[in-house]
């Protein structure tokens, strides 16, 4: 009886051991394997996107990444923070990237020395000039003889558009009858707060911040466009890549700009979406916070078409013959090609 009641017993083990192991063996046919996994993994597309430590473009791909955009839209980032734009530039150029945002007077010049580059608007954002209350400026007029705090450059886009306008409205040239100060943006507001420059032509951000503590704007360079002509003002600037790296990955820089018009409405119809960001833009105060809230969303692209670009080859004009060749090396006509067909916003 004993003897049954083990056979049994040890029936019943083997039974129940062989229960186990069916389940055991049908669960790892329906668990993926590390090597499919990793297949997995390896069919998303990976983007490398150059980012500025600091700035506009930060924020944006910090709420694609806080909300799962990239995740959702089939895609995953591989995000480069980079200390400075030359130092975008150089990682573009090289392959260390696939994406950065520069504008677009920068990759015609690259096209017109047979490179590939192309472009996706970003933010249609502009700068301004920018005055001290106490100093007395009105117009570009009143910059005669007095120092001019510039970001960018010599041959920056916003200063070239500021001494042909002044041509065009007052007929003076801004370039001998002010005194240009070119400097970093960060350093410029600080000397216009200071009270060490009386006006500046900023990038929007920073005049954001400066109109939010007291000085006063003067004239924005949308407004200096339409001044001259350009009345539908195109956005400046935008993604950059190359066009045989879109030829293989147009889905994939699809799915991207899906996933960063989603963190811009995110951004637009939310206040709560800020909070997070505010560590990083570091606002002096809650009136600069809420400037540059509102700026950011003044800026999104809404429209871009044929008459952004057809206004963007009189920009490209007027900059060429402003700066007689030296920012677009030497081309006055905008090439083909600038714009990648495949993002259009009607």
């Amino acid at each position: 009886m004993k003897g049954w009641q083990g056979r049994v017993n040890m029936a019943s083990t083997d039974f129940v051991t062989r229960v186990f192991a069916l389940i055991y063996a049908a669960l790892l046919t329906m668990m993926p394997s590390a090597a499919a996994r990793a297949e997995v993994a390896h069919d998303v597309p990976v983007l490398r996107v150059g980012v500025l430590e600091f700035g506009t473009v930060g924020w944006e791909i910090d709420t694609v990444q806080r909300l799962g955009l990239a995740r959702r839209h089939g895609i995953r980032l591989e995000v480069v923070p980079l200390a400075s734009e030359n130092a975008m530039k150089v990682a573009l150029l090289s392959g260390s990237v696939d994406l950065i945002v520069s504008d677009w007077l920068w990759v015609a010049t690259l096209r017109s020395r047979g490179q590939d580059y192309q472009f996706v608007p970003y933010s249609k954002a502009v700068g301004a000039v920018v005055a001290n209350p106490k100093a007395g400026i009105k117009s570009l007029a009143d910059l005669k003889g007095k120092r001019v705090g510039v970001a960018g450059g010599p041959v920056d886009k916003s200063w070239l558009i500021a001494r042909a306008y002044a041509r065009k409205e007052y007929g003076i040239d801004l370039k001998s009858a002010a005194k240009p100060q070119f400097a970093a943006a960060p350093l410029i507001n600080h000397l216009m707060l200071d009270g060490e420059l009386p006006a500046a032509i900023n990038f929007w951000q920073y005049s954001s911040r400066l109109v939010a503590q007291g000085m006063q704007p003067v004239i924005t360079v949308e407004q200096m466009l339409k001044g001259l002509g350009v009345k539908t003002v195109p956005p400046l600037l935008g993604w950059v890549f190359s066009q045989r790296w879109v030829q293989t990955h147009g889905d994939a820089l699809r799915a991207f700009i899906a996933a960063t018009y989603d963190a811009k409405q995110e951004l637009a119809r939310s206040d709560a979406a800020w909070q997070p960001l505010r560590s990083k833009i570091k606002p002096e105060n809650d009136a600069v916070f809420a400037a540059i809230r509102q700026g950011y969303r003044d800026g999104i692209v809404d429209h871009f078409g044929a008459p952004e670009i057809h206004a963007a080859g009189q920009l490209f004009h007027l900059v060429a013959e402003e700066s007689h060749g030296e920012l677009t090396s030497g081309t006055s006509e905008l090439p083909a090609g600038v714009f990648w067909s495949g993002f259009r916003r009607p």
